[in-house]
């Protein structure tokens, strides 16, 4: 198990997370969301700011604190005090009461969250910071990445690394089916599957892919990564009835879950998988020769080396959208200044160093195995990177690649999805346009009662 894992299990679990702590956002308005920094450490004094993030492992922490560490050095009268381990809810418990135990910086893994940040004025817009040091976000960081750090044109975060996603295939397993190239439209996937399926009666001796909404990263969100759907309109509501893409991505992961035997024959196969972060992830194990997964899974399989050799991929594009491969789902960790905090000045030096130094993205990068999170960082020639990981590195770099956009009440609108696509998979919702436009108003009412 290698660093990145306790992180990616939490924001996993994002969506879900997100709804639960609404309530405490609701009443986080208890700072000015204009640019502070009256705190004297621009003319050099003396100034100490506190930093919370999640990272727990030990070489997380390490890595974090070997770049604050080079912070400090290049900025003696600027001291930082680190803390660990933080989620969303303590995050916004501290900000409501502020007080000196708050923090200054904050860094979340949770991107669902950023649209609460935001709009409850709990992180600072950071828009005044950029411009006063010169810094053109779009060309400093890739669209995506930009995309999940604000939210109505308030650039209240800013990325601190990110994940891509992409296709992970069983070399062994291609070439014992005839398989020459890994599939690039989604009818070359769907016959790829097909073919990787070794029966075993009513079970499965191999799966060519586990395309179930509860086969860990094969989300709602993750598979309308190769579609590049709107979520919502201009007007605000919820657009996933009224996007064709939408209906176009629930539909073909409905043919594959038909095509490779059924739900509830899939549904028993899946039973089967070991626990995701570990060396009996069903990839690992050879129980299914084809997987949606991000960067971090290329550390894993080389610590636990499974008996065949394999190879990454983007993943696959729906077939009238072939000329958009090379695309995918992305997201990260943000970071951004506490609106409670009475040093904003020297917050924002942390900030910007962390999320712009070209050096400490990168050291920070090597070090915990993610995709940097700017375009100088991912066209570094410290980069540590093999052909695996370089494909991530191209997704992060696509211009067709995207993320799910910041929403009011956080990832209660991701939930909801998730929750169609879990009662339409499995012929529960046999009415698939009936199911999106009740999907569809659910979510615009738990906005509205979130405003």
């Amino acid at each position: 198990m290698h660093a990145n894992t306790p992180r990616r299990g939490r924001r996993t679990l994002a969506a879900v997370a997100g709804t639960a702590v609404l309530a405490l956002f609701a009443s986080a308005c208890t700072g000015s969301s204009d640019a502070g920094g009256n705190d004297d450490s621009a003319s050099g004094k003396d100034v100490t700011i506190t930093f919370w993030h999640g990272w727990s492992q030990e070489s997380e922490v390490k890595a974090i604190d070997e770049n604050i560490a080079a912070f400090q050095k290049a900025h003696p009268n600027i001291h930082v005090k680190t803390v660990g381990n933080i989620a969303d809810d303590k995050i916004n418990q501290s900000l409501r009461a502020g007080g000196d135990d708050a923090p200054d910086v904050v860094s979340s893994f949770t991107t669902n969250n950023v649209g609460m940040f935001c709009s409850t004025k709990a992180f600072v817009d950071l828009k005044p910071f950029l411009d006063k040091s010169g810094i053109d976000t779009a060309k400093t960081f890739p669209s995506a990445m930009l995309g999940y750090t604000q939210f109505q044109g308030n650039q209240c975060s800013l990325p601190l690394l990110g994940d891509a996603y992409g296709l992970y295939y069983n070399l062994k397993a291609f070439a014992a089916a005839g398989i020459t190239a890994p599939p690039k439209t989604f009818s070359e996937f769907a016959d790829a599957a097909a073919k990787l399926t070794v029966a075993d009666g009513d079970s499965y001796k191999q799966l060519g892919f586990m395309p179930l909404y509860h086969g860990y990263e094969s989300t709602t969100e993750h598979f309308l990564g190769q579609y590049g759907p709107t979520y919502f309109g201009t007007d605000g509501k919820s657009s996933l009835a009224s996007d064709p893409k939408v209906a176009a991505m629930l539909k073909w992961q409905k043919g594959l879950v038909d095509k490779l035997g059924g739900y509830a024959k899939l549904d028993k196969y899946r039973a089967t998988f070991g626990e995701e972060f570990s060396a009996k992830n069903p990839f690992h194990t050879g129980q299914v020769a084809m997987a949606i997964d991000g960067e971090w899974r290329t550390a894993s399989l080389a610590e636990n080396k499974p008996d065949f050799e394999w190879a990454t991929a983007p993943f696959p594009v729906p077939d009238d959208q072939a000329d958009t491969y090379g695309r995918g789902y992305q997201t990260g960790t943000i970071v951004g200044i506490a609106s409670t905090s009475k040093k904003q000045a020297a917050a924002w030096e942390l900030v910007k160093y962390l999320t712009t130094d070209t050096d400490a993205v990168v050291s920070f990068a090597n070090a915990i195995h993610n995709v940097p999170s700017t375009f100088e960082a991912l066209n570094s020639p410290k980069l540590a990177s093999d052909p695996n990981f370089k494909t991530f590195l191209d997704v992060a770099r696509n211009s067709h690649s995207g993320t799910t956009p910041a929403s009011v009440n956080g990832g209660g609108y991701i939930v909801s999805l998730q929750n169609l696509g879990y009662d339409y998979e499995s012929g529960k919702q046999p009415d698939l346009q009936a199911g999106l436009a009740a999907t569809a108003k659910e979510i615009d009412a738990a906005i509205a009662q979130a405003k």
